[in-house]
């Protein structure tokens, strides 16, 4: 990439190094200087950057693909300063696998982005909104998608419910009519929206294959969303319909134990989702299909709360906030 700089300055976080743990995350503020957006690209001031957990895992050198040194950060909401005259004082929305990971990201004060992934956020949508939804609705969208859709007819269980991309799945799968079921470990209420009734189980007390069959006249789930991976996996796959798929986003284990024969007598479909090996073009795509459901109120942003909307200087704890499982969107504001 062709990116030039000139003199002038700007804030932003330099991760150089794998960080030995949550607790001494080696995450520095440092001064850069501004880059000059090349052919085909535009220069951006971020106003407000989603903390995903691949940002944080990142940090801690999970992601081997992951280049050192880097400005991390792969959601953002901004103001498009440098470029074509037409886009100048654009207000953007974007996220991308490329950001933060290949290339320089979105956790600092100036990014460069490839025009093609250049996106008008939602009219009714705050700057701190428009930097919230990238990954979580990214992956969402594209796991649905690649699941062949979620269809009026199909009852879905979603495992992780209450996480970010667990409520964005919600949020789809209501939007589409679905019968939507979702887990979490220990009890709790939706947090997120939903354009339907949502039941929520409770996998630490509840049989919850048990429950989902019984509801649905044994019929089990036709797409499982497994949001968290190994710790649900046995109780996915026993909640299962017939041709049922299960999608796949993360993991703790990377081994599980596997019944071959239920699989294939089920006619199951298993499909992992990696959203590092999708742009930020092919993210301005999928926000291309997002954007009329959010400015008509059928999708709706994440809660904005502004004790978890961080400066630079504490990014560390940002960080480390993400990654010990707070209910809230976390927020850079450089």
């Amino acid at each position: 990439m062709n990116i030039q700089v000139d003199a002038k300055m700007g804030k932003a976080l330099r991760v150089s190094q794998k960080s030995p743990d949550l607790d001494n995350l080696l995450i520095d503020v440092v001064d850069v200087a501004v880059p000059r957006p090349g052919p085909g690209q535009v220069l951006v001031e971020i106003v407000a950057a989603g903390v995903n957990p691949s940002d944080v895992k990142a940090s801690l050198g999970h992601m081997p693909h992951a280049i050192w040194p880097r400005i991390p950060g792969r959601d953002f909401g901004g103001i498009v300063r440098e470029g074509p005259s037409h886009m100048i004082g654009w207000e953007i929305w974007g996220g991308g696998g490329e950001l933060g990971i290949s290339q320089d990201g979105s956790h600092g004060k100036w990014m460069v982005l490839d025009q093609k992934a250049v996106r008008r956020k939602p009219k009714n949508f705050s700057m701190e909104e428009a930097g919230s939804i990238g990954v979580p609705f990214i992956t969402a969208y594209e796991g649905l998608r690649e699941a062949g859709g979620v269809q009026p007819t199909d009852v879905v269980l979603v495992c992780g419910g209450n996480g970010k991309v667990g409520q964005a799945v919600i949020q789809l799968a209501t939007m589409a009519g679905a019968k939507v079921f979702a887990v979490e470990y220990n009890g709790q209420p939706l947090m997120g929206h939903a354009n339907a009734p949502v039941e929520m189980l409770d996998s630490g007390t509840q049989d919850v294959a048990a429950i989902v069959r019984e509801k649905t006249d044994g019929h089990g789930a036709d797409i499982v969303f497994n949001t968290v991976g190994s710790p649900y996996f046995e109780l996915a796959n026993a909640a299962m319909a017939k041709q049922a798929r299960q999608i796949f986003i993360s993991t703790f284990d990377r081994a599980v134990p596997f019944d071959i024969f239920n699989f294939f007598r089920g006619r199951h479909k298993y499909i992992g989702i990696d959203t590092l090996a999708l742009s930020s073009v092919d993210g301005a795509r999928i926000f291309d299909k997002l954007k009329p459901k959010f400015e008509d109120g059928l999708l709706k942003p994440f809660p904005i709360n502004p004790a978890t909307c961080y400066r630079l200087q504490d990014a560390a704890r940002a960080y480390a906030t993400v990654l010990r499982g707070t209910p809230d969107r976390v927020l850079l504001k450089p």
